[in-house]
């Protein structure tokens, strides 16, 4: 099936037609009710008899149809009266006796033109319905198919998307070959039996790239790919979900073999019962239909249900069965070798100078999705557009790592030299506990210059790809957050709002650390309350003392961490001013510059300075000649911490503890 090559002039005529109909029904009905009529002068019965039997009558017709006579006086003026029903054989003596003239119109309107008389308000009121219903719909053919499915089929035309375009995600590419495969050759498993899942279910954080993956199995087995979003299928008219849902999969059956892909199914897919509207809820209705279309058809219809979520977690059970989403794939933030492979297909077409080396910039960039990567080096081009350059460089592709991170540089906002050594030394006592306690990460740059809503930042990032984090980890965090506190603390005698987004953070940390990691000497291995499956607040049926326990133990968490990270300031002090006065003098400071800084800073707690280990370099050997990296291209290269903080509204599996990937 291909796309129509010419559908809006279509719609064009449409409308302009509707247009030109409807002005026509105006203009007849106000010409009816507005059309000009000579004046008549009107008078009352008695008036009329007086006249008569003065002789200044000349003319009178009567009007049987409307009781009316209409005449003329001998001085030429025109006049109208009405009469009873019952009085016309009175009248009609009179003006015979006075021998007046007399004429009798017993014409009647045509039937025709009664009828729309009578109709002419309906037939107004029902073309205004037509005419907003068209322009909701789109116009066209879609005035009286409210309740057709809204999914749009890709064509055989339009580029194709392979598993060649899809980098980063190998395991959920290897889980998808097999749909790939059914749809090639569905014989083959057939024959022994076997039958490909009904539905498959892609979830994982926003920019991962499951819509890519699902519009890479279509193009990869050729077939059909009809796409909607789980919006589309709500609407305010109950049932009009319903008859959409149906439908999608007539059409899909129809061209099958084919595949339905369904972004954001949450949307139609939540809990049941979590609406304000109960069973009658048009959206549960559109779910209940869902459920009995896919749980209908059988595997040989060859139609493959494909759908896409960020939440999985609120999804309806009925909807996560077997038998409708048989397959669940988690898509998660590509490692090293991924970002690499991302970047590479991202990086075609593109200029890269001589020094540019994609090792490094995946190094430097963990924790990033897909979409991350790309924005990176599209910022990169940018940059390199804005500062009048040929080729995209290393400087360019770096700046554009930070614009990602913490968003565009503020240079124009102009600070008092007050606030600006008082988020000096903020920073800096971030940077200093950040870079002694030995459970937090490398700090690999240090700027006052504001980005975002950031006046200044600090970014820490691991030498390598964690997916876990132990308690004493969390500890030095907590105390790293809270340096920038204990800095005003220590050097100004106060302490600013500047503090703000750090407070928020190490609160999460530390409730999660005592609620749902079970890292509190108090409360032991236990989960306390959490997020309801609905998406409200769910107190886990426990008490105010409970709460109240709770709370405690997340305040000493956060003084402990507090109290430490102003013992390493204390003790710091020198290096503490020594990396203020820099920062203020130069605004931003990177690696080597800060560890000229950090040469004789110590945890106080330990004897000796703490030594960060050196970065890994990667053997020659699996650097591409084009990209070799030279020897000590790569410092501590690091990946960003505050990507966590960007990716919490996303929850995670069950199997994935929050804020410790």
């Amino acid at each position: 099936m291909t796309r129509r090559t010419a559908p809006q002039p279509q719609r064009g005529r449409g409308r302009l037609l509707w247009l030109f109909a409807l002005a026509a029904v105006l203009l007849g009905g106000g010409y009816l009710l507005f059309r000009p009529t000579p004046h008549v002068e009107s008078l009352t019965l008695d008036q009329f008899e007086r006249a008569v039997a003065d002789g200044t009558v000349d003319s009178a017709t009567i009007r049987d149809r409307t009781h009316t006579i209409r005449g003329e006086f001998t001085s030429g003026v025109d006049f109208r009266v009405s009469f009873p029903e019952q009085y016309g054989d009175e009248l009609t003596t009179l003006l015979r006796e006075n021998e007046v003239e007399i004429e009798v119109d017993q014409r009647r309107d045509p039937f025709w033109l009664t009828l729309f008389v009578s109709l002419l308000p309906i037939l107004l009121l029902f073309g205004l319905i037509i005419f907003l219903m068209n322009s909701l719909s789109g116009g066209g053919s879609k005035v009286m198919g409210f309740g057709r499915s809204r999914a749009r089929r890709h064509s055989a035309d339009e580029p194709q998307v392979t598993f060649a375009d899809v980098a980063g995600a190998d395991e959920a590419v290897e889980e998808l070959q097999e749909i790939r495969d059914f749809l090639t050759d569905p014989g083959r498993f057939r024959s022994l039996g076997a039958d490909i899942p009904k539905g498959v279910l892609l979830y994982g954080p926003p920019g991962t790239g499951k819509t890519l993956l699902a519009r890479a199995v279509a193009g990869e087995a050729g077939a059909p790919f009809f796409s909607i979003s789980g919006s589309d299928f709500v609407e305010m008219f109950v049932g009009v979900g319903a008859s959409r849902v149906r439908d999608l999969f007539e059409q899909a059956k129809a061209a099958a073999p084919s595949i339905v892909f369904v972004d954001e199914i949450d949307a139609v897919g939540r809990h049941r019962g979590s609406g304000m509207g109960g069973g009658h809820d048009e959206r549960e209705q559109t779910l209940n239909q869902l459920l009995v279309e896919m749980d209908g058809f059988t595997a040989q219809t060859g139609v493959i249900i494909v759908a896409a979520t960020n939440r999985p977690d609120i999804l309806d059970p009925a909807l996560l069965r077997p038998g409708r989403f048989d397959r669940h794939i988690h898509v998660d933030p590509p490692d090293l070798a991924g970002r690499r492979a991302i970047l590479e297909v991202h990086a075609k077409g593109k200029p890269l100078g001589v020094g540019v080396y994609l090792e490094v910039l995946a190094r430097r960039t963990p924790g990033f999705t897909g979409a991350d990567l790309a924005n990176l080096l599209n910022e990169a081009a940018l940059l390199t557009v804005r500062r009048s350059l040929s080729e995209i460089g290393m400087k360019e592709c770096e700046d554009a790592i930070d614009r990602v991170i913490a968003g565009p540089e503020r240079r124009t906002r102009v600070l008092s030299d007050h606030d600006k050594s008082v988020i000096a030394h903020h920073e800096s006592g971030h940077a200093l506990v950040g870079h002694v306690l030995a459970g937090t990460d490398p700090i690999h740059k240090v700027s006052i210059v504001a980005r975002g809503r950031a006046l200044g930042w600090t970014l820490a990032l691991p030498t390598e790809d964690r997916v876990l984090r132990t308690r004493a980890q969390l500890s030095d965090e907590l105390a790293m957050l809270l340096a920038g506190r204990s800095a005003e603390e220590l050097v100004f005698g106060d302490i600013t709002t500047g503090a703000q987004d750090d407070i928020e953070r190490a609160t999460r940390i530390a409730r999660s650390m005592v609620t749902e990691w079970g890292m509190s000497d108090v409360l032991g291995p236990r989960a306390v309350g959490g997020a309801d499956l609905i998406g409200g607040a769910d107190s886990g049926g426990h008490g105010d003392r409970l709460a109240s326990v709770v709370d405690d133990e997340v305040r000493t968490l956060i003084d402990a961490a507090h109290e430490r990270a102003h013992q390493v300031i204390t003790a710091n002090r020198t290096t503490l001013d020594r990396l203020a006065a820099a920062l203020i003098e130069r605004e931003s400071l990177d690696e080597s510059e800060l560890a000229e800084v950090f040469a004789d800073a110590a945890d106080p707690g330990h004897a000796a300075p703490r030594r960060r280990p050196a970065a890994v370099e990667p053997p020659a050997a699996e650097v591409p000649a084009v990209e070799r990296i030279p020897a000590g291209a790569v410092a501590a290269v690091p990946a960003r911490a505050r990507l966590r903080d960007r990716l919490g509204a996303w929850r995670r599996s069950p199997d994935v503890p929050e804020g410790i990937a």
